[in-house]
């Protein structure tokens, strides 16, 4: 797992997370889609956004964004936090880079807490992201 710098010399992380996954993209996206589903929670949406480039004659490595959640986890978090809401639905980019490997990004926890002024007692459920990414990125 890693962590990026943020580009802005203003911010010392950007709140963004990568866990590498040692299966293919779409493998991965199928191992994310049974744990949402496992979970009882709901995909919103799934980005193929490799696949829209190819659609305008791009060529772009495997991206794709899923885009999942659920009401009974996110509601209190806007409620307590309404910025909140431009964070979720949560999201998990999963994405090959130069070299073929495979990562899955997304926002961490305790940054988008940080970002909302979520309280501690809301904290876990935002949490589900760093164990649904650790699950599906497993061998």
């Amino acid at each position: 797992m890693k962590t990026r710098p943020r580009p802005s010399p203003m911010h010392s992380d950007s709140g963004i997370i990568d866990e590498r996954s040692p299966h293919p993209v779409e493998q991965t996206v199928e191992r994310l889609r049974a744990l949402l589903h496992d979970k009882g929670a709901t995909l919103f949406a799934l980005v193929d956004h490799s696949g829209e480039a190819a659609k305008i004659g791009m060529t772009m490595r495997p991206t794709k964004l899923l885009i999942f959640g659920n009401p009974k986890a996110g509601t209190p978090l806007m409620l307590a936090a309404p910025t909140m809401a431009i964070d979720l639905p949560l999201k998990i980019l999963v994405w090959e880079d130069g070299q073929g490997r495979v990562w899955l990004s997304y926002n961490s926890p305790a940054y988008l807490q940080d970002r909302h002024g979520v309280p501690d007692a809301l904290l876990p459920n935002i949490a589900m992201v760093e164990t649904l990414a650790r699950v599906a990125a497993t061998s």
